[in-house]
């Protein structure tokens, strides 16, 4: 294990030979869901930083995530988080939305980072030095890290809206489109806060609209 987290130090490592310490990794969760908002999170880690076990978060159990999610917290030199809400996400579609997700999550950082590493996301017009690294979410510790920052947030949300809305399932399917999921909407209707762009609920609207 302790191999596989010097592994995903490769790009940290690279920029501190070059002097640059304070590195940001971004990353985004909730695209695919029918409902709710798409969470970015950014986060600082300490130079050389491991935390054994890290990784993607969709590699990890939710026990775990809960629990390197306050390990995150409490070790990190500064955790930013950035929501971009549906009805911003159906203005301006969920590409843009993710991207401005993260640069809110980047700019929430209460330290200025020197460099950023996003998972796969070109962050236009961004004043920092940064890469975008495919699957940086299992490559790098700093993007693992904001990956769970993202998953457990987002997810904590989707629990708080099952509180609302029980019939929905939402603590199960996290707003994803299950056929639990597209047959709860087909019951009980959209609510405000679903993604009227997204295919799924336009045809359901549609059709309840005869």
């Amino acid at each position: 294990m302790a191999e596989k987290c010097n592994n995903l130090l490769k790009y940290e490592q690279e920029l501190y030979a070059k002097g640059i310490e304070l590195i940001a990794g971004t990353d985004e969760v909730g695209r695919g869901p029918l409902v709710g908002p798409v969470v970015a999170a950014a986060v600082i880690l300490p130079k050389n930083y491991v935390l054994p076990g890290l990784d993607d978060s969709k590699k990890l159990t939710e026990k775990k995530r809960e629990k390197f999610f306050d390990i995150i917290y409490q070790d990190a030199v500064a955790v930013g988080v950035g929501v971009v809400d549906a009805k911003i996400i159906d203005e301006i579609n969920i590409l843009e939305a993710s991207r401005l997700a993260m640069k809110k999550a980047i700019e929430s950082l209460k330290v200025k980072p020197e460099y950023i590493l996003s998972d796969a996301m070109k962050l236009d017009n961004q004043v920092i030095p940064y890469q975008d690294i495919i699957h940086g979410d299992a490559l790098s510790e700093s993007i693992a890290a904001a990956s769970v920052i993202a998953k457990v947030t987002r997810d904590r949300m989707m629990y708080e809206l099952d509180k609302k809305h029980p019939e929905y399932g939402f603590a199960k399917h996290k707003g994803y489109p299950t056929k639990q999921h597209l047959e709860s909407i087909k019951k009980y209707g959209v609510l405000d806060n679903y993604r009227f762009s997204y295919k799924p609920v336009k045809e359901i609207v549609n059709n309840e609209r005869g």
